[in-house]
């Protein structure tokens, strides 16, 4: 579907410089952006990038309107603006309304007669599913789940027992979301499964990555709040908490009983020991490594960067010859 600056500008509350009938209809990247497309620039420091750009529109701050070769959408905050604009350019999967005629659905469930339920989609007992909702091929949804209005479910998404998803989450293909949580009693050299009888709530607005997987509760629930956003193959533990409007980047990994406070940002690969507090904005580094809360907001690393091998062996040879240093000292304080 194609869009005029004009329309585009009044929808979202821009200033327009150029040609209020320029129709758009996809967004691009600065360097490949061609005819119809609709590109943005976020800060002064890529005015640079103007010099070449073959876009039909841009989106950029106002110190920059006058130096646009194409016609330009002029907002505060080009990045957030451009995701508006590209979302409505490129809305996310929808369906007919109704069921597949392969799909197997318990004759308890409620379906919304909006939704629009995929081929091989399984419906278990008691599900409840709001309007609007898409739930996509091959996906599985347990006894008693609960799914609001507009949640989309791309493909291959399994809620198991007793999920509640609020409005609007996005869910990607291969998430899942209330499996058992890796819950042992240790008994001598055994382990003894404890039952995770908890399950997830996750709130209105909350998107979630491929292949992520979200663990039910062992007696208390998993609780995802508000406008929270899950990168591509994150875990996350049993009985765990994200506050709302965190995010965190791929392969982050919380162990069970976490607790992340609202705001916070995750770099991808960062690791959270168990039964840990993170409170309100806190941003980590990529590959940090939590094992103790953190009670104050701010910025955390704790990942090595890289660097040539040689010098890595030399600084891991300095801390052993510190280590051994420390000990000869404290044994000549212990003496003495």
């Amino acid at each position: 579907m194609a869009y005029s600056l004009g329309e585009l500008a009044v929808r979202f509350g821009l200033t327009l410089h150029g040609d209020p009938e320029t129709r758009v209809t996809h967004v691009g990247s600065l360097s490949t952006a061609a005819d119809g497309a609709l590109t943005f620039i976020a800060h002064t420091k890529l005015a640079d990038q103007l010099d070449s750009l073959r876009s039909s529109a841009v989106i950029l701050p106002a110190a920059l309107a006058e130096r646009s070769p194409v016609d330009a959408l002029v907002s505060p905050n080009p990045h957030a603006d451009f995701a508006r604009i590209a979302t409505l350019l490129h809305p996310p999967p929808s369906g007919p309304a109704g069921v597949h005629p392969s799909a197997v659905i318990d004759p308890s469930a409620q379906i919304d007669p909006s939704a629009h339920v995929g081929a091989q989609v399984v419906i278990g007992a008691g599900v409840s599913i709001g309007p609007r909702v898409y739930v996509g091929p091959g996906s599985v949804i347990g006894e008693g789940v609960q799914i609001a209005e507009d949640v989309c479910l791309v493909a291959r998404v399994t809620l198991l027992a007793r999920v509640t998803l609020g409005a609007r989450c996005w869910v990607q293909p291969g998430a899942v979301i209330g499996a058992e949580g890796f819950g042992y009693a240790p008994e001598g050299e055994r382990w003894i499964h404890v039952p995770q009888v908890g399950t997830v709530h996750i709130g209105a607005d909350v998107e979630i990555g491929a292949n992520t997987t979200i663990d039910r509760g062992a007696l208390d629930d998993t609780i995802i709040a508000e406008g929270v956003k899950i990168d591509n193959l994150v875990q996350i533990g049993h009985n765990c908490t994200i506050g709302a409007h965190s995010a965190l980047a791929g392969c982050v990994g919380l162990a069970g009983s976490s607790h992340i406070g609202e705001r916070c940002r995750l770099g991808g690969g960062v690791g959270v020991a168990g039964h840990l507090r993170i409170c309100d904005d806190v941003t980590l580094t990529g590959f940090t490594l939590v094992t103790s809360d953190i009670r104050e907001p701010g910025f955390y690393s704790s990942g090595i960067p890289a660097s040539p091998t040689a010098e890595w062996r030399r600084s891991v040879a300095r801390l052993k010859r510190l280590d051994r240093a420390e000990g000869r000292q404290r044994k000549k304080e212990e003496s003495s």
